[in-house]
């Protein structure tokens, strides 16, 4: 593990394997090549998270990308995620660009340079699958917490990234059907997948916890600054856990009880959060707002 500027630079076990592969196989030279390319791809990610004020954690490399924690998860910006998550394959079009110029011009070996340059080609583009946690799964994410409440999203990026990461597994099994090969690198990346996007379906609740802690930190920010309101419409009797899940991401919410057809009150949706929080805390969270 490497610190740098308060930030964990670590590998994943998964790249550990790899790397104790390739070792045992001969293959050192694809090996450095295979980290450069992702500690680069990653210096995408972790730059422009950076400018856009990020409080960036830990940097975690793995054999096709890694991944960047951020203290804000949840409560970032649509526009400045989908910039942070395209940064990581725009490094591996430009490393794939330098690549083939140096080869075509004679400076390295063309050899070596159509396999830097195909190196970058597979990892930018299987980084742009609708899996979390690769890049192309958090611009789904981000894409549609623009359409649907937060919650939903959460749990509707988990279920794509289920069903993908199952594809891939069945993509390394293929071969086999047409007395193939196994394609065992892809098969382990497709269980690691598998396996990480189960985990992450299994604590949505506790992702969307943080999300309603982050966003009543932040929610009087965003009263100082001005800004539009959308209306969320309950019946009085709607029970808290209800009303939170019609939460959007990029919207701040004004919520109108109405009673016998008329408007009985509007509650900021702080006054929505801290109710829930507070009767999370009591053990009773199902608990009406409105009594």
């Amino acid at each position: 593990m490497i610190k740098w500027r308060g930030i964990q630079f670590r590998l994943h076990p998964l790249f550990v394997l790899v790397m104790i592969a390739s070792i045992a196989t001969g293959q050192f030279a694809e090996l450095v090549t295979l980290f450069v390319i992702v500690l680069w791809h990653e210096f995408g990610h972790l730059v422009a998270a950076l400018r856009f004020g990020w409080t960036v954690r830990e940097v975690k490399l793995l054999p096709f990308g890694g991944v960047v924690e951020v203290e804000d998860a949840g409560t970032l910006p649509v526009r400045e995620e989908v910039w942070v998550a395209i940064a990581g394959p725009v490094q591996n079009v430009i490393l794939a660009a330098i690549g083939y110029s140096l080869g075509h011009i004679g400076w390295i070996d063309r050899g070596w340079a159509d396999d830097f340059v195909r190196a970058n080609v597979l990892i930018g583009l299987f980084n742009l699958l609708p899996v979390l946690p690769l890049d192309g799964g958090r611009i789904l994410q981000a894409w549609i917490s623009l359409q649907v409440p937060f919650h939903r999203t959460l749990m509707w990026s988990a279920k794509i990234s289920l069903a993908f990461s199952g594809l891939i597994v069945v993509a390394s099994l293929y071969p086999l059907v047409n007395g193939g090969l196994l394609q065992l690198n892809l098969l382990a990346v497709g269980l690691f997948l598998c396996a990480s996007n189960w985990i992450y379906f299994r604590n949505v609740p506790f992702v969307f916890l943080r999300f309603l802690v982050h966003r009543s930190e932040r929610a009087e920010k965003h009263i100082d600054r001005g800004k539009l309101s959308q209306p969320i419409v309950i019946a009085e009797n709607r029970p808290l856990t209800s009303i939170i899940k019609l939460f959007m991401k990029e919207q701040y919410h004004l919520i109108y009880v109405m009673k016998r057809g008329k408007v009985a009150k509007v509650v900021p949706e702080k006054a929505i959060i801290d109710g829930f929080l507070g009767h999370l805390t009591s053990g009773n969270a199902d608990m009406k707002f409105f009594m």
